[in-house]
């Protein structure tokens, strides 16, 4: 038996049971294995379905460019695609991603443009913003658009949530899935749901991302994005291809979780797979930590893609250590920081947006402080810093009489007491002077660069 391409060869892949995740502990569990798919990661089920809905539309044809923005692994499912089509491939991607998906893109004939990360989704500088604006100039392209076409969803739906009943034989009662475009999710469990209703959902966000604090809140709160090096699942912005109502819960994985269980996975089960299958496997066991298992109860854990994505970044010592994901005080959560400090407080020390520059330079000085929240009298809007300030009144000394609100900058992120010190160095080194820590026990703090070298010294 053979195939007449190598797209034939999308999908079908093998189930695994995993060992290590629940150990002594009732039900089963296991991994759907998506590096076994012709691109290695399950993307190349979306790629083949948004090519082939696009020549059915008309919106795809001979001889065109095929342009998207993608992480890595959409786009080699679409280079796959398209080289058996004869289509040409522009792809734009960020600075944060592993140069072996670069090089694999550029491999297969690909044009390739980097994009920095640390950019808003509307900047014209931002991957989605480069994709469209070549999509727009250049005749005879398409723009799958793999987080807003229903396509990407479809295609899960159609294989993947059948797969994995059929595999379970109707056994099934809990999916676990990273959320990035949100098609996978999202497609598996509107299939699943239709069979059996009662099977649960659990989305797996990473810590930085917008998906865990919208699902619980319904609100966009640009207050918890910040920079992570997870890649493939988290987004800053909501895809039309996540539907809320079809996850039952959801939980956040910090990105030195990820990368250890990713590196553990390999050395104790013999599953070679990306960052984002362990912030899977992560996510799983911390879900069955407050809701185990039943005997006849049978997870599923879907692995995306392959360790070979990741053998400059996750695999590589010097990577994971210059980063601080294999020392020991970086393992310290940002509530120990605060108790080392003795900084916690029931109520934060603000200013009003309202308020002039100069009542906040005396409140500083009052308290000795370096950062301050700034509030419109309910929600932090914005926050002051010492540098910031100090570099207003050296351009401009009259602002000191201007209301805060003229000058101040964007808001310090809001972290739990439980997010690790590597997460926050990062933070911090992007742009951020300081974020609000909050407390399981009601009480604020604002940790600073300083708090954290103090905390690692004292720990080291």
């Amino acid at each position: 038996m053979w195939y007449s391409s190598i797209i034939d060869t999308v999908g079908n892949t093998p189930m695994v049971q995993l060992n290590t995740v629940n150990t002594g502990q009732s039900g089963t569990i296991l991994a759907k294995m998506e590096y076994f798919n012709p691109g290695q990661s399950v993307k190349d089920r979306i790629a083949l379905k948004m090519i082939e809905n696009a020549e059915k539309e008309g919106k795809l044809k001979p001889g065109g460019t095929i342009i998207e923005g993608t992480s890595g692994n959409t786009g080699m499912g679409l280079a796959l695609v398209a080289a058996v089509k004869g289509y040409k491939c522009i792809f734009t991607t960020t600075d944060k991603q592993s140069m072996e998906k670069v090089n694999l893109l550029r491999a297969l004939g690909c044009e390739v443009k980097i994009c920095p990360t640390n950019v808003d989704p509307d900047d014209p500088r931002s991957y989605y913003s480069v994709a469209r604006r070549l999509n727009e100039e250049i005749p005879n392209s398409y723009y799958p658009d793999q987080y807003n076409n229903l396509s990407n969803r479809q295609s899960h739906y159609e294989t993947t949530g059948p797969e994995l009943w059929e595999q379970t034989e109707g056994r099934i009662t809990h999916f676990v899935a990273g959320i990035g475009t949100g098609g996978t999710i999202s497609g598996v469990a509107q299939f699943l749901r239709e069979q059996n209703s009662d099977i649960k959902i659990i989305g797996v966000d990473t810590v930085g991302s917008i998906f865990k604090s919208y699902f619980e809140t319904g609100a966009f709160d640009k207050r918890h994005i910040s920079p992570y090096l997870t890649e493939g699942i988290g987004e800053d912005i909501i895809p039309d291809n996540v539907d809320f109502d079809l996850i039952d819960d959801m939980v956040q994985c910090p990105d030195r979780e990820a990368f250890i269980t990713t590196r553990n996975l390999a050395r104790e089960e013999g599953l070679f797979i990306g960052g984002s299958g362990g912030a899977a496997v992560w996510g799983a066991s911390q879900y069955i930590k407050k809701n185990p298992l039943k005997e006849k109860d049978v997870m599923v854990i879907l692995l995306p893609d392959s360790g070979t994505r990741y053998m400059s970044k996750i695999y590589n010592d010097e990577w994971m250590r210059t980063n601080g994901f294999l020392e020991h005080a970086q393992s310290l959560e940002v509530e120990q920081v605060v108790l080392l400090r003795g900084t916690a407080t029931k109520e934060l020390i603000t200013v009003a947006k309202d308020d002039v520059l100069g009542q906040a330079i005396n409140l500083m000085n009052k308290h000795n402080i370096s950062q301050l929240p700034v509030t419109d009298g309910k929600n932090i809007v914005g926050s002051l810093s010492e540098n910031r300030i100090l570099t207003i009144l050296t351009e401009s000394p009259e602002m000191r009489g201007k209301p805060v609100e003229e000058v101040m900058d964007d808001a310090f992120p809001i972290v739990s007491g439980d997010l690790k010190i590597d997460q926050i160095t990062r933070m911090l080194s992007n742009g951020v002077s300081a974020v609000i820590v909050r407390l399981d026990g009601g009480e604020y703090s604002i940790v600073t660069r300083s708090d954290l070298i103090y905390a690692l010294s004292q720990s080291s």
